[in-house]
């Protein structure tokens, strides 16, 4: 179904915007996955971030349910991680094609089996992903 091991480094254009390190997770894997520009990505998801909580930015997380609002927007729907007998889903469980995938306080973009994050991320469980419907 997928590459068991493989994790490429990848921001997502973070670095062609802002310096330093920053808890953006969703902009990064939205950039990734949906190949937009990372700033208008970021733009966007502080926008959904701000109607809800009035924090004008999207660089310190955003709500799961403010992400969903932004990529049903896109044509990405939620689905639930697949279940596994003694074992929690991974990314490498994911369909082939594009897909992002929330883990516990991260969202990450994985394309045909292969994790693409700021850091690797592999070993974490996944609750669910959004696919292009």
């Amino acid at each position: 179904m997928s590459n068991t091991s493989t994790f490429i480094f990848n921001d997502g254009g973070r670095s062609h915007y802002f310096k330093g390190r920053a808890g953006d997770c969703a902009t990064r894997a939205m950039s990734i996955a949906l190949e937009l520009d990372y700033k208008l990505c970021y733009d966007e998801l502080a926008k959904a971030h701000s109607a809800k909580t009035g924090k004008r930015s999207a660089r310190n997380g955003i709500y799961k349910d403010d992400f969903d609002t932004v990529l049903k927007r896109h044509g990405w729907i939620w689905h639930s991680a697949p279940k596994f007998e003694g074992r929690k889903a991974r990314y490498s469980d994911m369909p082939q094609g594009r897909v992002i995938v929330r883990m516990a306080r991260h969202f990450a973009a994985v394309i045909d089996g292969v994790l693409y994050d700021a850091w690797d991320s592999r070993d974490k469980m996944v609750y669910g992903y959004w696919a292009k419907t």
